[in-house]
């Protein structure tokens, strides 16, 4: 197993202003980037981050580590990402499902992109994801979200529709952190 580089941006000493799970193709990345900028802060999507600390893509990793190889470096990237990072956070899809990652949420701004399986399959077939190389891809996209919309829910501290333009979920982002973080919503 590959042992993940030990980062080196500067740490900020804060919270994340937000972190976005949701299960893949629920616009996580694409709202992350919204979503900051309408707040001023820095994005970190923890996907990217972990292929640069390991120098090899995710379907790399899953090939040569297993899935349980691939959690744990993803857990390792995530929980450092969230101790130093004090801007918006987006992670993949199954980041959640170790618990190491569920504890490391507890004290933050949890936001859950809930995507129905219609949406969210469109929006990522024909791209390469381990977990969906099956016969049938989108039955099975079907079954890992109905698996993970417990955990989703379970860890959140709200939940925002993402099968809504991506414009539309940042807005819906930002206003309900507004009212959390008494932050001033955009004109």
């Amino acid at each position: 197993m590959t042992q993940v580089p030990t980062p080196t941006r500067a740490t900020t000493g804060r919270r994340p202003s937000a972190v976005l799970i949701g299960f893949m193709g629920a616009g996580k990345s694409t709202v992350g980037r919204l979503l900051a900028d309408r707040l001023g802060v820095d994005f970190v999507d923890t996907d990217i981050e972990l292929v640069r600390r390991t120098g090899r893509s995710i379907p790399e990793i899953f090939e040569s580590d297993g899935v349980d190889g691939f959690r744990t470096i993803e857990e390792n990237v995530v929980c450092d990402v969230l101790d130093n990072h004090g801007g918006v956070v987006s992670l993949g899809g199954g980041a959640v499902t170790t618990a190491g990652v569920r504890d490391a949420l507890a004290d933050q701004r949890v936001v859950y992109l809930r995507v129905s399986p219609e949406r969210g399959y469109e929006r990522v077939s024909g791209t390469d994801r381990p977990l969906l190389a099956t016969e049938d891809p989108a039955a099975r996209y079907a079954e890992l979200l109905a698996e993970r919309t417990d955990i989703y829910s379970s860890v959140c501290t709200f939940e925002v529709d993402a099968d809504a333009a991506p414009d539309a979920v940042a807005d819906a982002i930002v206003a309900e952190l507004a009212r959390e973080l008494d932050v001033r919503t955009p004109e």
